[in-house]
């Protein structure tokens, strides 16, 4: 079989183990947050922490809940590290600087993952299964929760009322998450992942010196680290190395744990506005931009330019042989257009094009299908946008789902889609201004402005995969992309229910014959048209100064 045929059709396997899952997944989830019952083990926990799940919040409400609960996450998480020298389990590793665990509590907890350290040679089972692995879950159900409450913004009229954060936190924790990330474990132990709290073993001699590996809770991590969208690895490897990632199938299976939730929810969406063509045009447009960056990425790796790409059957270098380049690009496209940033090779050794494209699926916002809940949010203001857009070509006023689009919802929309990017071009300019922060590229040219706008990029998205070639463990990154990060998750979740509440306050207008049809194939090449063009125009000079530069000039 050749290679792009073998990559082809575990694309084709893929999107039919989506689509089995696609119905039952969106409609269990729009349950869980319809609800009014309340399960044993959440009485319980409300009762721990004081919430009452039956009152309904207004935006300010809720958005205080998740800036509160995310900053206590922080300064937790902070803390374990800076103690992690005196507490059991650390496998003699000492304590975190204060600059890597300010880097690090702001990653996990932003549901970025983004590491400047060695997973195997730094964090001990306690910081790894208190600290790390819970924020897996806990960052993930905050970003479902938004998303939810932005639902019921449309779904809801003439309340400013959102629902419940402490409950909507707590049901996407114990009901959607924690299950399926029981069985996907289990799964991944099948496979051959490790799931231990053994200590550190040599394995045998390598160029002169011993080779030591730690055990640890990797299977059960490595789930809620696809599952999530988190991203970050038990080891720097991460899912290229093989106790977390062991064969063929356990890759494929970990590509489809990462678009999941993010496809299912357009269903929980269309469920919720009580339309499921609305969701299937959400997910229509999804599915249209994954594909064509998969196939796009694939011809990338797959096109030979000399005999050494003639023998290995595509660009191979940093990639895995047990995965090969279909496999691989099926991986980048699906880490990098949702916000996991989980790894199987290093897409700093793709073709210059093909490292173009995982930057580009994060500077679209990771909206196809996105991070769990953070990728549906997004594609909503996105689909606001292109509303608007329409509605100034025909001079009518626009509406999505029975809701005007006036100035002050276009404006907590513009706001969105214009903070992320602010934050990666300023902070990749300051970068590559100042003298020190450029010590830190391995390359230079274009390739090394690829290496710090990757970076930059993939702090300010919550993604956390980096181009592999910048010694991003200095105070200077650290810190900068620690602000990217926790500025990238946080300030746009404040539009986000701004307009959630501003929505839910309105009465529904009814549609007539001038109302743009927003389930029709028509505004779904608006809405794919649209996001094109304004990621185009707003990164189209950095990307000409890096990957695309490169690609050309190879």
């Amino acid at each position: 079989m050749s290679p792009v045929l073998a990559g082809v059709l575990q694309m084709v396997a893929l999107i039919a183990a989506l689509a089995l899952a696609y119905r039952p997944l969106g409609d269990y989830m729009a349950k869980v947050y319809s609800s009014d019952k309340h399960l044993r083990v959440e009485k319980w926990i409300y009762k721990g922490i004081g919430a009452n799940p039956n009152t309904e919040m207004r935006w300010p409400s809720y958005l205080r809940g998740v800036l509160a609960f995310s900053a206590a996450s922080v300064l937790f998480l902070y803390l374990l590290q800076r103690f992690q020298g005196s507490l059991p389990g650390s496998l003699g590793f000492s304590s975190i600087d204060p600059d890597q665990a300010f880097n690090t509590a702001a990653s996990f907890v932003s549901n970025t993952n983004w590491q400047s350290y060695y997973g195997e040679q730094a964090m001990g089972h306690v910081v790894q299964t208190g600290g790390l692995a819970v924020q897996n879950f806990l960052s993930a159900s905050v970003g479902i929760a938004v998303a939810v409450a932005l639902v019921r913004g449309f779904a809801r009229s003439r309340t400013g009322e959102l629902g419940n954060f402490w409950s909507d936190l707590v049901r996407g924790t114990i009901r959607i998450l924690l299950p399926i990330s029981v069985i996907a474990a289990i799964v991944l132990v099948a496979c051959g992942a490790i799931q231990n709290f053994s200590g550190i073993h040599e394995v045998g001699q390598f160029m002169g010196g011993s080779q030591q590996w730690n055990g640890g809770a990797v299977a059960s991590q490595e789930a809620i680290k696809e599952l999530g969208t988190n991203g970050g690895g038990y080891f720097n490897a991460n899912s290229a190395h093989p106790f977390e990632n062991p064969n063929a199938f356990s890759n494929l299976f970990e590509i489809f744990l990462i678009l999941l939730i993010p496809f299912a929810l357009t269903r929980t969406f269309g469920r919720m506005v009580g339309s499921l063509k609305q969701g299937y045009a959400i997910l229509a447009t999804m599915v249209t931009i994954w594909i064509g960056f998969t196939a796009l990425m694939m011809w990338t790796e797959f096109a030979h330019h000399g005999p050494a790409f003639d023998i290995a059957g595509g660009a191979m270098e940093g990639k895995e042989t047990r995965f090969g380049v279909g496999a691989s690009s099926i991986f980048a496209v699906a880490t990098t257009l949702t916000s996991t940033g989980a790894v199987d090779s290093f897409h700093s050794s793709f073709t210059g094009l093909g490292g173009g494209i995982t930057m580009l699926g994060m500077q679209l916002g990771e909206i196809a299908p996105g991070g769990t809940g953070s990728g549906l949010y997004g594609m909503l203001i996105m689909a606001i946008i292109a509303v608007f857009i329409a509605g100034l070509m025909v001079g009518r006023t626009p509406e999505y789902l029975g809701k005007k689009i006036g100035t002050r919802e276009i404006k907590f929309a513009a706001c969105y889609i214009l903070i992320t990017p602010a934050l990666v071009l300023v902070f990749t300019a300051a970068a590559m201004a100042l003298p020190t922060p450029g010590n830190s590229m391995t390359n230079s040219g274009a390739h090394g402005f690829s290496e710090i706008l990757y970076a930059y990029t993939s702090a300010s998205n919550n993604n956390g995969s980096a181009f592999a070639g910048l010694n991003a463990d200095t105070q200077w990154f650290n810190s900068t992309l620690g602000l990217a990060m926790l500025l990238g998750r946080f300030l746009p979740m404040v539009f986000v229910l701004a307009l959630a509440g501003s929505l839910a306050e309105q009465k529904p207008v009814p549609a007539t014959a001038g109302t743009l049809r927003t389930e029709k194939p028509l505004f779904t090449g608006l809405l794919v048209g649209a996001i094109l063009i304004i990621t185009g125009l707003t990164y189209f000079p950095a990307l000409a100064l890096g990957p695309l530069a490169e690609g050309l000039a190879s």
